[in-house]
């Protein structure tokens, strides 16, 4: 059987452009499997001890909430199960706070998921108008957690 080269190559461009760790391709005389190594920054971020100021800021989205604010075009989901942590560590600053201009790129946060730190980056620049969690708060995939405009 013959390696579609040509495949592969595009298969794992696709996965460098779109920053997926795997993605695969079938029909119905072949499937194709491409992964890729993806180097996790670790971070120890105690559980017990949430931000003050990512609380008070929750509080007031939280209030906020009822304007249906998650089909807002620039809301940020959950990409995965796990904790959310909106800042390095227990006594740091939150990556970003409510009015932050973001660039594309920068950190937003942390999901904890199966004993590994998932730092979540900007997928475009813009303000941060809400956040919709609570430091180390459990998400389900596809929850909303802020709103970059």
């Amino acid at each position: 059987m013959k390696i579609d080269s040509e495949a592969v190559k595009s298969l794992a461009e696709l996965l460098r452009e779109t920053d997926l760790t795997e993605i695969e391709y079938q029909t119905e005389s072949l499937r194709i499997k491409v992964s890729r190594a993806v180097q996790q920054t670790v971070v120890s971020v105690p559980t017990q001890a949430p931000l003050t100021v990512a609380q008070e800021q929750t509080t007031t989205i939280a209030e906020n909430k009822s304007d249906n604010l998650e089909n807002h075009p620039g809301v940020i989901e959950a990409q995965m199960v796990g904790t959310v942590y909106l800042s390095p560590g227990p006594e740091a600053s939150p990556f970003v706070s409510i009015g932050d201009t973001v660039s594309q790129g920068q950190t937003l946060f942390i999901i904890e998921a199966m004993k590994v730190m998932n730092m979540i980056k900007a997928p475009r620049s813009g303000i941060v108008k809400h956040i919709f969690v609570k430091d180390s708060q459990p998400i389900e995939y596809g929850d909303p957690i802020m709103i970059i405009d």
